[in-house]
């Protein structure tokens, strides 16, 4: 793509922002297994029960799972976007709650290893859209791959999900800093999951926060706590969100606050990335869509 043709899509960008913007939320964690996936589909339905109006994005491009966990079927999903065989409003799915959903690719081989045109055709969703989407979550792969980073830096919010496991304390350190000294991410929203209580939580985060904030130039937030409940591992083989399964369970009361505690987010109408010139193509492709 040339220079004429980027400063043409950079003004059709401008000309499609509006007051209300999208938030994009990259969910991230330093290693897997840590309930990352389950965050984001509950988070969605959460905030859609609110009355917001959430976007999903399965940006673990080779190995996408959100489908599975709510039991959907899609016939298409990004792969068949990045060669050309569909577009964005083709791959859209509605989940639980009417969240929408764009699925990733499940053992596509080379999806997890696209090139930078690749990647800028998927990270972008920062900016005010003509179309009914307020919350755009990304359901990142675990670990610092390239796609990791690339989705986070776009983010205007990167929200850390972390157990209370060495590993996956030391995993979620080694993001948080990679984030920050090598692409310049300097806020972080951390979500302990799978805890034994609220007091297991707070440890937890002033663990990671202690060392985050005294080694590296950044600042932690605690976002909530997700409560380690015999409810959701139902929910997850039932394949089913846990308000559909168990809307009186803990985790379904964490969740519901975790979503109050995102809407009161302060806005950043800022972006990072250098990519924005994609988002039109984006986010044009799906508006009909949103709308239905």
């Amino acid at each position: 793509m040339d220079g004429v043709q980027r400063a043409d899509q950079a003004e059709g960008l401008r000309k499609m922002r509006k007051d209300n913007t999208v938030r994009a939320i990259a969910i991230a964690s330093g290693k897997g297994g840590v309930g990352k996936t389950n965050v984001a589909v509950n988070l969605a339905v959460a905030l859609a029960d609110l009355g917001s109006r959430p976007l999903l994005l399965d940006a673990d491009l080779g190995l996408g799972n959100v489908d599975i966990l709510l039991g959907l079927s899609p016939r298409f999903n990004l792969s068949h976007v990045l060669s050309g065989e569909k577009t964005m409003a083709d791959i859209l799915i509605k989940g639980p709650h009417d969240i929408h959903i764009l699925p990733a690719a499940s053992g596509v081989a080379g999806m997890a290893d696209l090139d930078l045109g690749q990647r800028a055709g998927l990270i972008e969703a920062v900016s005010s859209l003509d179309a009914d989407v307020d919350h755009l979550l990304i359901d990142l792969a675990a670990g610092i791959a390239t796609d990791v980073l690339t989705f986070s830096r776009a983010a205007q919010e990167v929200l850390v999900v972390v157990s209370n496991e060495p590993a996956s304390i030391t995993d979620a350190y080694a993001l948080i800093k990679v984030l920050s000294r090598d692409h310049g991410l300097r806020r972080f929203h951390v979500l302990p999951n799978m805890v034994a209580d609220a007091r297991e939580g707070q440890i937890l985060f002033q663990r990671l926060s202690a060392v985050a904030e005294r080694y590296l130039e950044v600042q932690l937030d605690l976002a909530g706590i997700i409560p380690l409940d015999p409810a959701m591992r139902s929910a997850v083989r039932a394949q089913q969100c846990i308000f559909d399964r168990y809307p009186g369970s803990a985790a379904a009361q964490a969740f519901r606050t975790l979503a109050h505690t995102v809407r009161a987010w302060p806005r950043r109408t800022e972006g990072r990335g250098e990519m924005r010139f994609f988002l039109e193509r984006l986010f044009a492709d799906m508006a009909p869509a949103l709308r239905a």
